[in-house]
């Protein structure tokens, strides 16, 4: 399993002590976000505004109903904080971005994806766990890592082999999957608070299968893309 390491920029900033227990990853994830003052505008992202686009490789769920219920449940409860919640065909696990269309090639994205294909690991399951979140949104916590970080891995090296520079090592990659954005500054504990009451719901199962090429975009307060190249796992 690739190494994990302390990254201020990551959040959480310390990797959990056991990236293999679904149970200690949900309670580190949660100790880092509770403990949080404020709150940050997810949106104030310097490069990316309204209208920017990138390639990245995700994870997505079109055909995960007991996803799209839970989000639904949760986003409805926090309704009256006004975050940003993610549609149900928007749910994601964001891995890595490779580039964009301004300084990759269509014909570099084609070499990528021929190199990765090879090196995928298995289909693999993931639990997506109790609710938590970060400094600027509300997200499920997952786990295992293993085989997340694996995968980060093989497109972090085919990536660099192709000469392009992921912004992100595998080492502060830290798996999560958000349902709502938060939009302005603000003191966290009343979504602490909102967040608390919902970490009774049960987890729910992901099959990871496939992993797709996506071009990113943010379209004023979400994010769509379209599918360039999904891949299925070994």
């Amino acid at each position: 399993m690739p190494l994990l390491s302390a990254d201020p920029a990551a959040f959480p900033a310390d990797p959990p002590a056991n990236p293999q227990d679904p149970a200690a990853i949900a309670a580190h994830d949660w100790a880092a976000f509770s403990a949080l003052d404020e709150m940050a505008d997810h949106w104030a992202r310097p490069g990316w505004a309204d209208g920017s686009r990138a390639y990245y490789w995700m994870l997505t769920f079109p055909n995960a109903p007991e996803l799209a219920a839970l989000a639904r449940k949760c986003q409805k409860t926090l309704a009256p904080l006004g975050l940003d919640p993610v549609p149900p065909d928007g749910l994601h696990v964001t891995l890595t971005r490779v580039g964009t269309p301004d300084t990759v090639t269509l014909a570099q994205l084609e070499g990528v994806t021929r190199s990765v294909r090879p090196l995928l690991p298995a289909a693999f399951s993931l639990r997506a766990m109790p609710l938590a979140g970060s400094r600027g949104a509300v997200r499920l916590s997952l786990g295992p890592w293993k085989p997340l970080l694996q995968l980060h891995a093989t497109l972090i090296d085919v990536s660099r082999t192709a000469g392009l520079a992921p912004k992100k090592p595998t080492s502060a990659f830290r798996p999560h999957l958000s349902l709502a954005y938060n939009n302005r500054q603000r003191v966290a504990a009343p979504v602490i608070e909102a967040v608390a009451g919902l970490r009774i719901l049960s987890a729910v199962e992901l099959p990871v299968v496939q992993v797709q090429l996506v071009e990113l975009r943010r379209e004023e307060r979400e994010y769509r893309w379209d599918v360039l190249k999904s891949l299925s796992l070994r």
